[in-house]
């Protein structure tokens, strides 16, 4: 595409001059290097369904473009419809309250209160004590709603999956349509597929023959909560809840009651079908005497005003959305590279930009499953914030990060609760958390800290797009409640005269939550302790503050990560270095920018040892970007690369674009937003970095990384 037929086709996608003119000196085409991405299914693949969204609320698809076999689906990757307000509690008949069940540990001669979950965990079930397991599993993500296809074959049997032939899926990312082609019974079925981009409304149009004779009809259907993992959908217990159903002339309404959380779908199509009762919580509806029909559902947690918008209408939405996101922000083309990775590497950067704006980019942090399926019960974990959505910022798109952070300033009471109850000061921040900032008991959760600090790097990161008054003052609270609670959550040894991290203490490295009475000074955590104390104080200076003594005491007095044989140690006692889940003691470099605490010769020692003996089936899919990130700090490009594209089962990328981990969680999110903080990284630079193009990919002569729109990282 040339420069005019680009601003042509921008002008009929409605976006302004501004966007679309390319940035200058521009030497992308952005829309070949989208294209030859889509992803492209011929099979049903149960693991890699693909999905249309836009950050508050989302619909995977299975390969007829509907959730036609859904529970074929449940042994690969669930097909689900979540959003970002679709919450429900079970009733509480033994009132329980966070307060009632935490429990008192020792922290150097003083008892603070944890949400200890005791006994057990989510995952060993029936141990966990009843008001633990109510605090855990309440409030949790509902799915919303199950449409798929009635398929009669001309015996009257209903279709199975393996009775579908000639499939051709295609999502276009260019204008968010999904593209479904499919034979049933050697008859054509065509199915377009749209999400609107800013409300929960699903479009969908099918071309068919098997329409007017009732061989095609569509299902719309309602589920119970299952408070469950992964399948958060209950379709036995119909006599629970309530779907209350008025139909119209081409609209219906549907309107679910599950308990004290009350929702409505509202349906609107064209032609002579209507819908009708199949189920206590299932319709059907078919449209005889026609080829093709149009449908709009519209969820909502309210009561939706009358009149959706018409299918060409959210298409038009969809296309122009699309088309803006794509033509700005950053992009990286490795078209012309020659590494065998490149390929693949881009195809992951692109679908990964997608994925995270379907799915990171609401008004809640994301659950680290985003809104395809249940994870944790649909909450969200604060340390992952950072890994499914600070990589907007350095890719040009801020407002989506944005979006998340009053959710911050809404929790501050209770944050700021937690941390007097603790006797501490300032605001203390949950790990495992739904919509109302209450807390999760758990036996790791609550005695994680590494997610204190991000608030700060949110903030310095939108400052450094924005470095305004005006910034300053939307962030203020935030960083200055943050920093106390850092701060005074910090203890002074007069022994070793130094300040100290735990215990009890739960490193990002999980694998010393059994030892949590007793961890002291992880590397990682030190490090990002002293950054981000050291920006708070920045940002008191440039508000025209005092700088806080304190803040000062314990930035210069924080203790040093432990040196064992000229490498860091990832906590300061015993054992010293588990060699499995995170490697997070790289991160204290690479994450973290550099710090007084953290010398680069011994932490590149520490990462040539981690490399020749890590177990890497412990890992998780957002260690992979981090190291790289470690590698490129430390100066070795090869390496960045070698274990970003590492060949190992936790950094594998699906056809959809999703990273998988193992059956229970078929999709990892903060693997995909890290990857796109590292190659960012790579790409544009950080701070300190060398004055080269692409200071983090290799200049072997096998890497030609363009890259354009880009901010470098801290």
């Amino acid at each position: 595409m040339n420069r005019r037929e680009f601003i042509i086709a921008s002008a009929v996608a409605g976006l302004s001059p501004k966007l679309a003119a390319r940035p200058t000196g521009s030497h992308i085409d952005r829309v070949a290097m989208v294209r030859r991405h889509c992803p492209v299914l011929t099979t049903a693949n149960i693991r890699s369904p693909l999905q249309v969204g836009n950050g508050e609320f989302a619909f995977t698809a299975d390969v007829t473009g509907l959730q036609t076999f859904a529970d074929e689906y449940l042994k690969g990757m669930p097909l689900g419809t979540l959003s970002d307000w679709g919450w429900h509690s079970f009733p509480n008949p033994g009132h329980y309250l966070l307060r009632d069940i935490m429990r008192p540990y020792d922290s150097h001669g003083r008892e603070v209160l944890y949400a200890d979950a005791r006994e057990g965990s989510d995952l060993s079930g029936a141990r966990i004590k009843k008001e633990v397991q109510w605090l855990r599993q309440n409030p949790h993500r509902i799915d919303l709603g199950r449409i798929g296809f009635i398929l009669h074959k001309a015996s009257g049997q209903s279709a199975i999956l393996n009775d579908i032939a000639g499939i051709h899926q295609r999502l276009d990312l260019l204008s968010g349509h999904l593209e479904s082609r499919f034979e049933f019974e050697h008859r054509p079925v065509k199915v377009t597929t749209l999400c609107h981009p800013h409300r929960s409304i699903l479009a969908v149009r099918i071309k068919s023959p098997l329409i007017s004779t009732r061989h095609l009809g569509i299902s719309i259907a309602f589920p119970y909560a299952s408070g469950g993992w992964q399948n958060e959908e209950d379709w036995n217990a119909a006599s629970q809840y309530q779907t209350e159903f008025t139909p119209a002339k081409n609209t219906a309404v549907f309107k679910c009651i599950l308990n004290a959380t009350h929702y409505w779908v509202y349906a609107d199509w064209s032609g002579r079908g209507s819908w009708a009762k199949a189920g206590p919580h299932q319709f059907h509806l078919f449209a005889p005497g026609q080829n093709e029909l149009d449908l709009v559902f519209s969820f909502a947690p309210e009561q939706p005003a009358s009149g959706l918008p018409r299918f060409q209408q959210v298409e038009a939405a969809a296309e122009q959305f699309w088309q803006r996101f794509w033509h700005s922000g950053g992009a990286i083309d490795l078209s012309t590279s020659t590494d065998a990775r490149a390929g693949d590497l881009e195809r992951r950067v692109v679908l990964s930009q997608y994925l995270t704006a379907i799915n990171c980019a609401g008004t809640l942090p994301p659950q680290e499953t985003g809104l395809a399926t249940d994870s944790w019960y649909g909450k969200f974990h604060l340390e992952m914030h950072w890994w499914h959505a600070a990589h907007f910022v350095l890719w040009g798109r801020s407002p989506l990060l944005e979006k998340s952070l009053p959710w911050y300033a809404s929790i501050l009471p209770r944050a700021k609760e937690t941390a007097r109850l603790q006797g501490y000061r300032g605001a203390r921040w949950p790990k495992m958390v739904g919509p109302a900032g209450r807390e999760s008991p758990s036996s790791v959760g609550a005695f994680v800290i590494w997610q204190q600090p991000h608030p700060i790097y949110y903030a310095e990161l939108l400052y450094r797009v924005r470095p305004s008054r005006q910034t300053l003052n939307r962030y203020r609270e935030i960083v200055h409640e943050t920093a106390e609670f850092m701060a005074s959550y910090a203890w002074w040894n007069s022994a070793s005269r130094r300040y100290v991290l735990g215990p009890p203490l739960v490193p990002a490295q999980e694998s010393y939550a059994r030892m949590r009475t007793r961890v002291i000074n992880p590397t990682f955590e030190l490090a990002y302790w002293q950054w981000a104390l050291s920006v708070a104080q920045k940002w008191r200076e440039r508000l025209g503050q005092e700088r806080q003594p304190e803040w000062d005491r314990v930035m210069a007095g924080i203790s040093p990560p432990l040196v064992r044989d000229g490498i860091y140690a990832a906590i300061g006692v015993p054992p010293y270095t588990l060699r499995t889940d995170h490697p997070s003691l790289l991160y204290a470099l690479g994450f973290v920018p550099p710090t007084p605490l953290i010398h680069a010769a011994t932490m590149r020692r520490t990462f040539r040892n981690v490399l020749a003996g890590w177990n890497w089936d412990s890992t998780w899919g957002w260690d992979y970007p981090a190291m790289a990130m470690t590698a490129a700090r430390l100066g070795e490009p090869e390496k960045a690369v070698d274990v970003l594209m590492m060949d190992v089962p936790k950094n594998h990328y699906l056809p959809n674009g999703h990273c998988y981990q193992r059956p229970n969680l078929p999709l990892y999110l903060p693997a995909n937003g890290g990857l796109l903080f590292a190659t960012a990284m790579m790409a544009a630079g950080w701070g300190g970095s060398p004055d080269t193009p692409t200071p983090g990919f290799p200049n072997n002569g096998r890497w030609h990384v363009q890259h354009e729109g880009l901010r470098s990282a801290p």
